[in-house]
Protein backbone atom coordinates (compact mmCIF):
# COMPACT_ATOMS: atom_id res chain seq x y z
CA UNK A 1 0.00 0.00 0.00
CA UNK A 2 1.33 3.44 -1.45
CA UNK A 3 0.13 6.17 0.40
CA UNK A 4 0.86 10.30 -1.05
CA UNK A 5 -0.73 13.02 1.06
CA UNK A 6 -1.00 16.38 -0.04
CA UNK A 7 -3.07 20.05 0.60
CA UNK A 8 -0.55 21.05 3.49
CA UNK A 9 0.49 24.50 3.55
CA UNK A 10 0.68 27.99 5.64
CA UNK A 11 -2.41 29.57 7.01
CA UNK A 12 -3.22 31.95 9.86
CA UNK A 13 -5.17 30.68 12.90
CA UNK A 14 -8.53 30.53 12.09
CA UNK A 15 -8.38 29.45 8.27
CA UNK A 16 -8.49 26.16 7.15
CA UNK A 17 -6.78 23.05 5.00
CA UNK A 18 -7.89 19.84 3.77
CA UNK A 19 -5.71 17.14 3.37
CA UNK A 20 -5.63 14.83 1.08
CA UNK A 21 -4.67 10.81 1.04
CA UNK A 22 -4.22 8.98 -1.96
CA UNK A 23 -3.90 5.15 -1.64
CA UNK A 24 -2.45 2.85 -4.63
CA UNK A 25 -1.59 -0.49 -4.37
CA UNK A 26 -4.98 -1.77 -2.57
CA UNK A 27 -8.42 -0.97 -2.03
CA UNK A 28 -9.10 1.54 0.85
CA UNK A 29 -12.34 -0.12 1.47
CA UNK A 30 -12.54 -2.21 4.99
CA UNK A 31 -9.18 -0.72 6.14
CA UNK A 32 -8.49 1.74 8.37
CA UNK A 33 -7.28 5.05 7.39
CA UNK A 34 -5.44 7.48 9.65
CA UNK A 35 -4.41 10.78 10.35
CA UNK A 36 -1.51 11.40 12.91
CA UNK A 37 1.00 14.30 13.22
CA UNK A 38 4.24 14.86 14.81
CA UNK A 39 5.52 18.49 15.84
CA UNK A 40 8.98 19.29 16.21
CA UNK A 41 10.44 17.63 19.72
CA UNK A 42 7.04 16.18 20.56
CA UNK A 43 5.81 12.50 19.98
CA UNK A 44 3.84 11.39 16.76
CA UNK A 45 0.03 11.47 18.02
CA UNK A 46 -3.36 10.56 16.57
CA UNK A 47 -5.20 13.16 15.15
CA UNK A 48 -8.39 11.08 13.00
CA UNK A 49 -9.13 7.97 11.97
CA UNK A 50 -11.76 6.04 10.00
CA UNK A 51 -12.94 2.74 9.69
CA UNK A 52 -13.41 2.36 5.91
CA UNK A 53 -15.63 -0.47 5.71
CA UNK A 54 -17.93 0.71 8.73
CA UNK A 55 -17.52 4.53 7.87
CA UNK A 56 -16.92 4.90 11.83
CA UNK A 57 -14.65 7.87 12.51
CA UNK A 58 -12.90 8.80 15.62
CA UNK A 59 -11.49 12.05 16.67
CA UNK A 60 -8.49 13.30 19.03
CA UNK A 61 -9.98 15.21 22.19
CA UNK A 62 -7.83 18.28 20.92
CA UNK A 63 -9.42 18.31 17.41
CA UNK A 64 -13.28 17.49 17.98
CA UNK A 65 -15.45 19.84 16.65
CA UNK A 66 -12.94 21.17 14.63
CA UNK A 67 -11.55 18.34 11.90
CA UNK A 68 -13.37 16.17 9.94
CA UNK A 69 -12.19 12.66 8.19
CA UNK A 70 -13.89 11.41 5.11
CA UNK A 71 -13.53 9.22 2.49
CA UNK A 72 -13.71 8.64 -1.09
CA UNK A 73 -13.76 5.07 -2.11
CA UNK A 74 -13.99 5.55 -5.77
CA UNK A 75 -10.83 7.67 -5.19
CA UNK A 76 -9.31 5.40 -3.10
CA UNK A 77 -8.83 9.08 -1.01
CA UNK A 78 -9.28 10.02 2.43
CA UNK A 79 -9.29 13.89 3.37
CA UNK A 80 -8.69 15.68 6.25
CA UNK A 81 -10.69 18.92 6.68
CA UNK A 82 -9.24 21.35 9.14
CA UNK A 83 -11.47 24.41 10.39
CA UNK A 84 -10.25 27.19 12.58
CA UNK A 85 -6.83 25.64 13.16
CA UNK A 86 -4.61 27.41 15.60
CA UNK A 87 -1.20 27.47 16.43
CA UNK A 88 -0.75 24.22 18.27
CA UNK A 89 -2.15 22.26 14.89
CA UNK A 90 1.42 22.97 13.13
CA UNK A 91 3.16 20.19 12.90
CA UNK A 92 4.16 17.74 10.03
CA UNK A 93 0.62 15.21 9.13
CA UNK A 94 0.65 11.99 8.17
CA UNK A 95 -1.32 9.79 6.71
CA UNK A 96 -1.26 5.75 7.33
CA UNK A 97 -2.75 2.57 7.21
CA UNK A 98 -3.72 -0.62 8.26
CA UNK A 99 -6.54 -3.82 6.62
CA UNK A 100 -6.21 -4.83 10.82
CA UNK A 101 -8.11 -3.23 13.53
CA UNK A 102 -8.85 0.78 14.10
CA UNK A 103 -6.67 1.60 16.85
CA UNK A 104 -5.38 4.76 18.41
CA UNK A 105 -1.56 4.04 18.39
CA UNK A 106 0.72 4.36 15.74
CA UNK A 107 2.42 1.10 16.09
CA UNK A 108 -0.87 -0.27 14.93
CA UNK A 109 -0.26 0.80 11.20
CA UNK A 110 2.27 -0.41 9.09
CA UNK A 111 2.03 1.97 5.66
CA UNK A 112 2.56 5.51 6.17
CA UNK A 113 2.87 8.05 3.71
CA UNK A 114 5.84 11.41 3.67
CA UNK A 115 3.67 13.65 5.24
CA UNK A 116 2.60 17.14 4.57
CA UNK A 117 3.42 19.89 6.36
CA UNK A 118 0.73 22.65 8.17
CA UNK A 119 1.84 25.46 9.49
CA UNK A 120 -0.43 27.70 11.50
CA UNK A 121 0.31 31.18 12.20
Amino acid sequence: VQLVESGGGSVQAGGTLRLSCKASGYTTTRMCMGWFRQAPGKEREGVARIATGSGNTYYADSVKGRFTISQDNAKNTVYLQMNSLKPEDTAMYYCAATKAACLREAASYPYWGQGTQVTVS
